[in-house]
C-alpha cells in the first residue's frame, strides 16, 4: 500500500502517533500539524496540497544537483543489484568507495589523499574528534587534547558534535559535554565588530581569541582548533577574508591541528570545491556530507591530511572506531555519479562566476534596503539577511528570533522555502539555480518582508 491509499489528516494523524521529528518542539507540532512534502523535481518541492514550493535551503543544504535526477536514482539501482551492502571491516573494501575516495583527493586540497566514511556530519565530527586525539597519542603526546572551537558554532547533533559546537540551548540539554573543548567568539561583524573596525581589523581580533585560547591551555595542551569556513546553521556567518589565513598562521606557529567542517560548504557551495579553496588555506581535516550526494542517500567523509595519515600509517596500531555503513557501496555509488553531474554540468564554476556574484548583488540592491533588513551578506550561493527593528541602530525585535519567524513564515506561505536562525534569514539553494531562480526569490522575500512589516507594526 502506498501513501496515496491515505488522506492527508490520516498521514499527519499517524506522523503525530509515531514519528519524533529532529528539532522540533513536540507539543507545538502536534497542535498544528506536520507539512507534508510529496514529490519534488528541479529546484521545486511539492507539498500535499498540491503547492510549488521554491527550495531555497537545497532540502537542509544538500541537494546540489536538485531533485529527480534520474541518474542518482539508476546508479543506485544498479548498485543494488550488484552489491547492495558490504562493509569496511574486515580488511575488506568495495569498488565504489575504493573509487570516490580516489576522487575525493582527486578534488580535495593537495594535502588531502585519505578519506574515512560515514553517514552523516556528526558523525564525521565525531570520527574527526577520535582521530585528533587518537593521532597526537601515536605522536606521544596524549596531553595535548584540548579542541578549540567557536561560540554559536554547529558541529553536529551526536554527543561529541553538540561538545564541539558552541550553541548554549544545545549543551543545557546535554546533561555534561566530552571534556577539554572551549569555545571563543565567533567571526560575526555584524554583532561584535566595534564601531569603526574595519574587516580586516576584526578579522585579525576574531582570530587573536582563538590564539589566546591556545595560550591559556599551554600549546602543548592544544590539539587541535575546530571551525566552519562559513558558520552555516548559526546564520551564515561570513568572516572577513584575512581570518583564516591568519588561523591557519596561529594553527601551525602553535603546532595545532587546523580541522575544517565543510559538512555545509563542501562540494561547491562556495564556488570552489571546498571552502579551504576559496580562502587558500590547507587544512589538516575536513569533515563533509550533505551535497556529497546531494542528499540522495546518507553519506559523510572525513578528508584527511597527509600530516595525520602518515602518522597513522607508519606508527601503526588499531584506530578503535568506525561505523556499519562506512563506505556504504550504493551510497558510494551515488555520490561519484554526483560529483560527475557537477562536473559534466559546470556547477562549481558557475557558481563562482555566475550565479554567486549575480545572487549578491540582487540581494544587494533589491532586499538590503528593506526597513526590515539590517544587512545582506553571501558567499557563493550561501546568504543571510539580517531581521531589525532599526536599521540605524540594528536594534533586533523582542522576543529575539521572533520577527524572523513572521518572515520565514509568509516566505513559505508565498512559496519559498527558507530559514529562520535567530534574527537571521538564511539561504543555501541547490547549485542548479539560475538567474532567473534568483529573480524569482528576490520577489518572494520582499514580498515575505513587506507582509512582515505590516504584522510586525507596532511591537
Amino acid at each position: 500500500m502506498t501513501y496515496q491509499n491515505y488522506s492527508l489528516k490520516q498521514l499527519q494523524a499517524i506522523d503525530a502517533q509515531h514519528h519524533l521529528h529532529p528539532f522540533t518542539d513536540h507539543k507545538e507540532l502536534r497542535g498544528i500539524g506536520t507539512r507534508m512534502i510529496v514529490r519534488a523535481e528541479g529546484p521545486f518541492i511539492y507539498d500535499s496540497d498540491g503547492n510549488q514550493i521554491l527550495d531555497g535551503m537545497a532540502g537542509l543544504w544538500c541537494v546540489a544537483v536538485g531533485y529527480g535526477r534520474e541518474e542518482l536514482a539508476k546508479v543506485a539501482y544498479d548498485q543494488m543489484l550488484e552489491l547492495p551492502y558490504y562493509n569496511s571491516f574486515f580488511k575488506c573494501t568495495t569498488p565504489t568507495s575504493a573509487l570516490l575516495a580516489q576522487k575525493l583527493a582527486e578534488i580535495a586540497p593537495k594535502n588531502v589523499n585519505q578519506v574515512f566514511f560515514g553517514s552523516s556530519g556528526s558523525e564525521s565530527n565525531d570520527t574527526a574528534l577520535r582521530l585528533v586525539r587518537h593521532y597526537w597519542a601515536l605522536e606521544g603526546k596524549p596531553e595535548k587534547n584540548r579542541i578549540i572551537s567557536r561560540k554559536d558554532a554547529y558541529h553536529g547533533s551526536t554527543v561529541a558534535g553538540v561538545s564541539l559546537g558552541g550553541m548554549e540551548h544545545m549543551h543545557g540539554q546535554l546533561g555534561g559535554a566530552v571534556p577539554n573543548i572551549v569555545h571563543v567568539m565567533p567571526p560575526y561583524a555584524f554583532e561584535h565588530a566595534m564601531p569603526g573596525e574595519s574587516d580586516e581589523a576584526f578579522g585579525l581580533r576574531a582570530a587573536k581569541a582563538v590564539e589566546d585560547a591556545i595560550l591559556e591551555a599551554g600549546p602543548e595542551n592544544v590539539a587541535a582548533f575546530i571551525g566552519e569556513p562559513v558558520m552555516g546553521a548559526g546564520g551564515v556567518k561570513i568572516p572577513p577574508k584575512n581570518y583564516w589565513t591568519e588561523i591557519e598562521r596561529i594553527c601551525r606557529k602553535h603546532d595545532v591541528l587546523l580541522m575544517l567542517d565543510e559538512v555545509i560548504t563542501g562540494y561547491g557551495r562556495t564556488g570552489e570545491w571546498f571552502a579551504a579553496q576559496t580562502y587558500g588555506i590547507e587544512p589538516d581535516m575536513i569533515t563533509s556530507a550533505k551535497a556529497l550526494t546531494s542528499g540522495y542517500l546518507p553519506l559523510s567523509a572525513l578528508l584527511v591530511g597527509d600530516r595525520v595519515a602518515s602518522t597513522l600509517v607508519e606508527k601503526g596500531g588499531e584506530f578503535f572506531h568506525g561505523y556499519t555503513y562506512s563506505g556504504h557501496p550504493v551510497a558510494c555509488a551515488v555520490g561519484l555519479k554526483n560529483i560527475e553531474i557537477i562536473e559534466r554540468e559546470g556547477l562549481v564554476e558557475r557558481v563562482r562566476t555566475d550565479t554567486g556574484p549575480y545572487f549578491e548583488q540582487a540581494l544587494k540592491e533589491r532586499v538590503s534596503g528593506h526597513p526590515l533588513v539590517g544587512e545582506t551578506r553571501t558567499i557563493g550561493l550561501m546568504g543571510a539577511i539580517e531581521i531589525v527593528r532599526d536599521k540605524a541602530t540594528r536594534e533586533r525585535y523582542l522576543p529575539a528570533g521572533s520577527a524572523a519567524v513572521v518572515v520565514r513564515d509568509h516566505g513559505i506561505a508565498n512559496g519559498l522555502m527558507l530559514r529562520a536562525t535567530g534574527d537571521t534569514m538564511i539561504l543555501s539553494p541547490p547549485l542548479i539555480w539560475t538567474r532567473e531562480t534568483i529573480d524569482i526569490a528576490c520577489d518572494k522575500i520582499v514580498k515575505a518582508l513587506d507582509l512582515a512589516l505590516a504584522d510586525l507594526k507596532g511591537r
